[in-house]
């Protein structure tokens, strides 16, 4: 199966690089989407164009793909599901959740000349990071790639509740998949909350499992994509 990756806020596509080759060790197919101002060297893309992006990853696939968002990116991968019901098979979501119709897609910290810079590990000490060694620390915050305000305010629009029948996998990090259900239940992830299929899996690490877990969250991502 094709299995589309969207990296969260100031990653690229080289963010999956140690998950990439042991997805296909699995037998599926990984694309990592490369998000216009997230590694093509603009600063004045939009959210509009990482849609955009992902929809023509979807659309491209072969079959119909799991697309699997990070952190703010759980938001673009539940566009696609808005966007492409009939078209995905289903979506995987790690270290966040999505938001709903009307909200601001990531404006989350300082802008500064049209763009929200990596705060630096500051805003991330505790569970986010603390799998997180100091030579992979460094390498992320120097790779880390300013968002481009068009991008970080733009506006989450939904319009087919169609979305609500995809499946979804819930990948929980930093935090674990009681939490995530009380979340859910509670009324805090009203997206989720309306989701036919939405199940919750457990994997030991941080906020970055990408970097740090990449087997476990591979082997997590495809048993994601196997058919019911």
């Amino acid at each position: 199966m094709d299995i589309l990756l969207i990296g969260g806020l100031w990653l690229d596509a080289s963010a999956w690089d140690d998950v990439v080759p042991e997805l296909e060790a699995l037998g599926h197919h990984p694309v990592p989407i490369t998000l216009p101002g997230q590694g093509d060297g603009s600063t004045s893309a939009t959210l509009d164009d990482q849609i955009a992006a992902v929809l023509a990853a979807v659309d491209a696939a072969s079959g119909k793909p799991l697309v699997v968002g990070h952190s703010a990116a759980c938001a673009l991968a539940w566009i696609a599901a808005d966007a492409r019901p009939e078209q995905v098979a289903g979506v995987a979501l790690i270290g966040g959740f999505p938001w709903g119709d009307g909200k601001l897609y990531a404006d989350l910290f300082e802008m500064a000349d049209g763009v929200m810079q990596f705060p630096g590990w500051a805003p991330f000490v505790g569970p986010d990071s603390a799998d997180l060694d100091e030579p992979t620390r460094a390498a992320i915050a120097a790779a880390a790639i300013p968002v481009p305000e068009g991008v970080a305010r733009g506006t989450v629009r939904l319009t087919d509740e169609r979305r609500f029948e995809v499946p979804v996998v819930v990948v929980c990090p930093e935090f674990t998949p009681a939490q995530a259900r009380e979340w859910i239940d509670a009324g805090d992830v009203p997206e989720l909350a309306q989701a036919k299929h939405v199940d919750l899996v457990d994997i030991e690490s941080g906020h970055w499992p990408m970097f740090t877990q990449p087997a476990e969250l591979a082997r997590l991502l495809a048993n994601a994509a196997r058919p019911e």
